[in-house]
This record gives structure tokens, C-alpha cells and sequence, in this order.
């Protein structure tokens, strides 16, 4: 609406000097150059002396050419501080109510970077209905991320101020995948410092960085070019295997789904030995590891051995057989079709 008016706007004040030229030149009989002079000088009302006197039907055109020429500019310069005064407070407005949003979320994932990886990342966290806060200082990546519907703070991720204003204290984990691994590493420290229990995962591009990554607090180091490489010889030395991961971790097409599932407190499997609860009869899922809590995972699956709150078991099955082990387990996720 704004735009259209400044627009009107600068119509108007073309009119106007195309009128006042037309004018001088039809009545005063006057030079194109003349004509545009004295246009000037009326609608600036600078007070400079008239080129040549005005005859009676000239001395009128000059009042009214010069009362537009006033009306004209009180007119614009309200529409322009109406622009800025309008554009600053929704803007102000925008911002507290992103951050009244944000400050109501328990458990979510802060992602800092939404470039290339961060989207991708984004689009997987909201496919498992995760709520998700983007920090980005770049107006691009921070509408980009609005129009997809995300919370999002524009500033620097390397600052305490902006990790706290993103609920890092009530955060379930924090990714960074800036473009340095200067930032992704000074990143890492900031929220570690901040929330000594919740999970980082950095990206990072140079060895010598992954190193520092993991002495400075992340749960996890990835690096893309690291992982693709390697997931394109599997595709050329194992093609099935491959293709197999990819279904089972996309269910492009394919009703399967792999899962890791942390053992909730009070929840219908703690307590409970997997032969107890006879989970691929009951829901058609396979368990395929399990972690218990502050150890590590192994693939040596004991029957007779009960699930405890904390431990983590990697189970593949179906969509609904996954959802009804996560509802068993105590959570309350709904896993979407892609």
C-alpha cells in the first residue's frame, strides 16, 4: 500500500513540472529552457527573480503552479514518514511477537545457518513436527525462513545474547552450520557454556577444526563433503545397501521407517524386558540396537534384559508399528508421509 502511494507520488511531481513547463511555454510564449527554469524556481520556491515579467494570466498560473508545488511536498514527506514510521513499528512489532513465540517453546532445536543445509535441516526437524528456531543475520536467509513458516531471530549466532534470546536454556539441542568453522566452533563454545546437557552437532570442513569441535563441547561433528563422498563410492560398491538406507530413512515411496527411541520415564516398555513385551508381534517393529543410558551401543541384544528410562533403542518397521513403539515408550510424536 505504501509503495503504491510513493509511487503516486513521484507521478504527481512529473505532472506537475510537465504542467508548469506546458504552462509557461503556452502562455508566456516562452523557451523550453526559460519554462523549465521558472518551473523550477516556483515549484522550489527558491525566490529567485522571474526570467522575463509575467503578464496577469502568468503571475495566476505561478500562484497555482506554486500552491500544488507546496501541497505536493507536505504530501509526500507525510507519506514517506508515514512509510518509516510504519515500516519501523511493524517491523518492532514483528520482532516482539517472534520473540513471545520463541520464549514459549520447551525442547525445541536451534539451527544456526539457513543457508543450503540449514533449509534441509529445517525440513527435516518440521517432517517429525519439531519446533525449530533459525538465527541467521542475513535479511535473505531470515525471510526465507519466515515465509516457511519457522521462528527465526535475525543476529549473531557467536553472541550469548542471541543464543539465550533463541531459549537455548530450554532447548532439546543446537545445530550449527555456518559457512566457517571459525564461527561453527566459537558457536559451539558459546552453547556449551550456556547448556552443559542438551546436544550440538557442528559442521565442520577441515580436520584440525572437528578436532577442536569435540574438545570444545559438541555432541557431534559432520562434515558434508566427508559423508557425501563417502555415500557415493557406497552407491557405486554397495547399490542395493544403499538404496536400502535411503528407503529406510526417507520412505520415498516405501512404508518403512527407522527410528531411535529414548525409554521415558512411567512410559509401558521401562521396566520391561524386550521379550516381555513381544514388540514385533505386538507392532511389527525389529529392534536393531539399543544404547543404554551412559554407555554405548551394541548390537548384542538381550532378551531377558529390561528396558530402562534413558536407554535408546534403534528400531525399524513400519510408520504405524514406529509410531506405536514411540507411543509405548512414552512419547507423543507424530511421524509424517513424506
Amino acid at each position: 500500500m505504501l509503495t503504491k502511494k510513493i509511487l503516486i507520488v513521484f507521478l504527481l511531481i512529473v505532472a506537475l513540472w510537465a504542467a508548469g513547463v506546458a504552462g509557461y511555454v503556452a502562455i508566456e510564449k516562452w523557451t523550453l529552457l526559460d519554462s523549465v527554469y521558472m518551473t523550477a524556481i516556483s515549484l522550489t520556491t527558491v525566490g529567485f527573480k522571474e526570467v522575463r515579467p509575467l503578464s496577469d494570466s502568468g503571475r495566476v498560473f505561478t500562484i497555482i503552479l506554486i500552491t500544488l508545488g507546496v501541497s505536493l511536498f507536505f504530501y509526500a514527506a507525510g507519506t514517506l514518514a508515514e512509510a518509516i514510521v510504519e515500516g519501523h513499528i511493524r517491523g518492532l512489532i514483528g520482532r516482539r511477537r517472534m520473540e513471545k513465540k520463541i520464549s514459549k517453546l520447551n525442547h525445541h532445536y536451534i539451527v544456526c545457518g539457513y543457508g543450503r543445509l540449514g533449509r534441509v535441516i529445517c525440513q527435516e526437524l518440521r517432517m517429525r513436527r519439531f519446533p525449530v528456531v533459525v538465527i541467521d543475520n542475513r535479511e535473505a536467509a531470515i525471510k526465507a525462513a519466515a515465509n516457511s513458516g519457522l521462528c527465526y531471530l535475525k543476529g549473531d549466532a557467536t553472541l550469548d545474547e542471541t543464543l539465550l534470546h533463541a531459549g537455548i536454556k530450554r532447548a532439546k539441542g543446537l545445530i550449527t552450520v555456518l559457512g566457517t568453522d571459525a564461527a561453527n566452533v566459537y558457536i559451539t563454545i558459546s552453547a556449551r557454556s550456556l547448556n552443559p546437557r542438551f546436544i550440538i552437532v557442528a559442521r565442520a570442513e577441515d580436520e584440525n577444526a572437528e578436532k577442536k569441535m569435540f574438545r570444545v563441547g559438541a555432541t557431534k561433528v559432520i562434515s558434508p563433503y566427508k559423508i557425501g563422498a563417502t555415500r557415493m563410492a557406497m552407491a557405486v560398491l554397495k547399490p542395493t545397501l544403499t538404496e536400502f538406507l535411503d528407503l529406510a530413512s526417507h520412505s520415498v515411496g516405501f512404508d518403512l521407517d527407522i527410528e531411535q527411541i529414548e525409554i521415558m520415564p512411567g512410559s509401558d516398555l521401562a521396566g520391561k524386558a524386550l521379550k516381555e513385551v513381544s514388540l514385533r508381534e505386538r507392532t511389527g517393529v525389529t529392534v536393531l540396537a539399543i544404547k543404554k543410558r551412559g554407555g554405548s551401543l551394541t548390537l548384542q541384544l538381550s532378551p531377558d534384559e529390561p528396558l530402562e528410562p534413558g536407554d535408546t533403542i534403534i528400531a525399524i518397521g513400519t510408520k504405524s508399528g514406529v509410531q506405536k513403539v514411540l507411543e509405548m515408550a512414552g512419547h507423543h510424536i507424530t511421524i509424517e508421509e513424506n
